[in-house]
């Protein structure tokens, strides 16, 4: 079975669907490389005006990159580059799709977290339903918010973004609107009316495609998107995330006996604290960077975690063994000294 299906129509609409339904069209490899072919194609293409960006399946459009492959990098030379030449073409596809002239409709349906979040969040038109589950969780597995996060999170209104790499939290559709990760909300019920429209329509005619793309979405009214919460919770997040170190974070967390600190606080010191120091300081680093920059740090990064102990430790924990209990080599904030942080930033 093909893991990425194309497809074009006269209309000027082409396809692109991730295929591997049973792994939530998790991203691999040979995934990223025909898509960016195609896009490259098509960009050039007279005929294609605008790319749809889907998942098969119902669980969800892509639960990001495929970490067991990465796993096999451990103590595995050939593993190893094989996992740097995914990273190069995933980030190489990501801002292709940032830049791409044409409007893309990503449909956000689902589980969204990681890689899914790298391909889509730079397309044109991106839609969440009531069903979606929008998150950068890689601080579960000992990694870090790779694919330009330190980009689009400091898009987020105040301090969220840190909020949501540090903590990995799972927000839904009117969160996603808010911290700037989709354009509309759409029932789900209502996607295939919706794809029904695009498909219908003749785009070689329209001067402006994207405004008309515009006016289809705003005829989807949606009626069970569930409310959000991380804009009543800004100022809480704004006072405890606005700091430069993830102690002084945790202290604040400590002086405050709200519900929402203590168990912010409980979840941060769940996390890998190589992963936890590591991402602040991408984030910070990050500020004022472009897509192409973060980018380019992120693949030092990746380098760096990919010869660490505790991101693998991580990995087996959740992914491999899930027995949940992973023993890192940095156990402690205190054990990760300001040095260590600085080593992942370098080439090496």
């Amino acid at each position: 079975m093909e893991e990425v299906l194309f497809s074009t129509q006269d209309n000027g609409v082409a396809v692109i669907t991730l295929n591997r339904p049973k792994a939530i069209n998790s991203l691999n490899y040979e995934m990223l490389v025909p898509i960016r072919e195609k896009l490259l194609e098509w960009e050039q293409d007279d005929r294609i005006c605008l790319v749809i960006l889907k998942g098969a399946g119902a669980k969800g459009f892509c639960a990001g990159g495929d970490i067991k492959t990465l796993y096999q990098a451990k103590d595995n030379k050939d593993g190893y580059d094989k996992a740097i030449t995914f990273f190069t073409e995933e980030y190489l596809t990501d801002q292709l799709v940032t830049s791409f002239s044409k409007p893309i409709l990503a449909i956000l349906d689902g589980v969204v977290m990681g890689g899914g979040i790298g391909l889509s969040y730079g397309a044109s038109h991106r839609i969440v339903t009531e069903r979606s589950k929008w998150a950068m969780p890689e601080m579960n597995i000992g990694f870090f918010p790779d694919v330009g996060a330190a980009y689009f999170l400091n898009k987020a209104p105040g301090y969220a973004g840190r909020y949501l790499a540090l903590t990995a939290n799972v927000i839904t559709a009117t969160d996603v609107l808010y911290v700037n990760g989709a354009d509309t909300a759409v029932s789900s019920n209502q996607l295939e009316a919706l794809e029904k429209q695009v498909m219908e329509t003749n785009w070689h005619i329209e001067q402006d495609r994207a405004a008309k793309l515009d006016l289809l979405l705003d005829t989807c009214h949606p009626t069970s998107i569930p409310d959000g919460e991380i804009e009543a919770l800004q100022s809480k997040i704004d006072q405890h995330f606005s700091y430069g170190t993830v102690e002084q974070i945790i202290d604040s967390l400590k002086s405050d006996n709200s519900k929402f600190a203590s168990k912010t606080k409980e979840t941060l010191l769940s996390k890998s604290p190589i992963s936890l120091k590591v991402t602040l300081d991408q984030l910070i680093k990050g500020e004022n960077k472009t897509l192409e920059e973060c980018l380019e740090t992120d693949l030092v990064l990746a380098r760096n975690f990919l010869k660490s102990h505790d991101f693998y430790e991580g990995v087996r924990s959740v992914v491999i063994d899930k027995d949940r209990n992973p023993k890192y080599n940095y156990q402690q904030l205190s054990d990760v000294s300001p040095s260590v942080v600085n080593s992942f930033f370098n080439v090496n």
